[in-house]
C-alpha cells in the first residue's frame, strides 16, 4: 500500500498526518503556525513537522510516496506558488510552497503537491468522507469565513486563476442593514460571508441591538438556546443566508451530493435546520431529492485530501486549472 504525508497549513496551526492509500490517517501531529514570522519561517516549521512524521513512518517500515499540502491562500497548484493571502499569515503571498518544502526536505519537487486548504478539505470528503463514491460533490464550509469547492471525477475545480471555490463572495439578499449592503472582509459588500460566517452572526447580533460584550458566534448560539430573541434572529438570518447560497450553487453546478462543513455546521439543529430549509426552498424542482450531508472527516479532512494529491492513481490527469474536455453533442 502507498502512503503520503498530508499537511493542513492554516493561519493558526499546521497539522500533518501519515495517510494510507485507502484514506486512513495512521498518525498525526500539530504545531502552531508561526504566522507573524514570514513565509520562510512557516516553511521551516512545516518541513520539520513533515520530517518527524516521515522518520516515524520509516521506523515502522512504511514508505512515504510524497507530501500533499492544503494551504491557506490562493494557491497556484501547477507551480506550487502562493498567489495571494490574507494577513492571517504575514508574508505568505509569493511563497514558493512546493519548491521551498522540497529544498528543505531534500525531495524532488514532483513529489510535493499543493492546493488551497478548502479544496483539500473537499477532496478528502469526496475520497474518504461524506461524499465517498460520488462522481461530483459540492462542499461548502461555514466558519470564520465561507469557502467551498466543487469536486468532479476526483478533482477539485480550481478555476482559470486558481480562485475557484470563493463561494462566500457573491451577493446575498440577507447581507443588508437598513437597505445598505454589509461590508465584507474581502473589501466588497453584501456578500454571503458578510452575513453567514461565524463572525458575521456575532456582528448581526450587535446590529440588531445585542450587547457588544458578546464575544463571538458561540456566545450568540448560547443566548439563542436560552431564548434570547435577538440572538435567535441573528442565527436565523445567518443560517438562512447560508442555505440559500448553497441552494443557488447547487442549481448552477448540479452536484450528486452536497456536503456542508465548518464550525457552524457543528452548532446543531438551531443552525442546521433553518440552513437546510432555506437550501431546499432555493432548489429547482428537479433537485428536490439532492442529498445534503454533514461533513464526516472533521479536522482530518484537509490532511486526507492533501495526501490524495499524491496518492491519486497515475491514470488520473494531473491536477491543474484546465477544464475537462466537453464532448460534442
Amino acid at each position: 500500500m502507498m502512503y503520503a504525508i498530508g499537511v493542513d497549513l492554516g493561519g493558526t496551526k499546521t497539522a500533518a498526518g501519515l495517510v494510507s492509500g485507502d484514506g486512513a490517517v495512521l498518525f498525526s501531529a500539530t504545531v502552531p503556525t508561526l504566522n507573524r514570522d514570514g513565509g520562510a519561517t512557516v516553511l521551516d516549521a512545516t518541513a520539520a513537522l513533515v520530517s518527524s512524521l516521515t522518520a516515524r513512518a520509516e521506523a515502522e517500515g512504511l514508505d512515504v510516496a510524497g507530501v500533499g499540502v492544503g494551504s491557506a491562500g490562493v494557491i497556484d497548484a501547477a507551480q506550487g506558488l502562493v498567489i495571494s493571502s490574507t494577513d492571517a499569515i504575514l508574508g505568505w503571498a509569493g511563497t514558493a510552497l512546493t519548491t521551498g518544502l522540497a529544498t528543505r526536505l531534500g525531495l524532488p519537487s514532483s513529489s510535493i503537491r499543493a492546493v488551497n486548504d478548502v479544496h483539500a478539505h473537499a477532496l478528502g470528503e469526496a475520497w474518504a468522507g461524506a461524499a465517498a463514491g460520488s462522481e461530483s460533490s459540492l462542499l461548502v464550509a461555514f466558519g470564520t469565513g465561507v469557502g467551498g469547492s466543487f469536486v468532479l471525477a476526483g478533482h477539485p475545480i480550481l478555476g482559470h486563476r486558481f480562485v475557484g471555490g470563493h463561494v462566500g463572495h457573491f451577493a446575498s439578499p440577507y447581507a443588508y442593514d437598513g437597505g445598505i449592503p454589509v461590508p465584507c472582509v474581502c473589501g466588497g459588500s453584501g456578500h454571503v460571508e458578510a452575513i453567514a460566517s461565524g463572525p458575521a452572526i456575532r456582528e448581526a447580533y450587535v446590529r440588531l441591538g445585542g450587547a457588544r460584550s458578546v464575544a463571538d458566534a458561540r456566545a450568540v448560539f448560547v443566548l439563542a438556546g436560552a431564548g434570547d430573541a435577538t440572538a435567535c434572529e441573528a442565527v436565523r438570518r445567518g443560517s438562512a443566508a447560508a442555505g440559500q447560497a448553497v441552494g443557488g450553487l447547487a442549481n448552477i453546478l448540479d452536484p450528486e451530493v452536497v456536503v456542508v462543513s465548518g464550525g457552524l455546521s457543528d452548532a446543531g439543529a438551531a443552525w442546521w435546520g433553518p440552513m437546510e430549509c432555506a437550501l431546499r426552498a432555493e432548489l429547482l424542482p428537479t433537485l428536490s431529492g439532492l442529498p445534503v450531508l454533514p461533513a464526516k472527516l472533521g479536522n482530518t479532512a484537509a490532511m486526507v485530501g492533501a495526501a490524495r494529491l499524491v496518492l491519486a492513481p497515475a491514470s488520473q490527469p494531473a491536477l491543474t486549472s484546465q477544464p475537462a474536455r466537453i464532448p460534442q453533442l
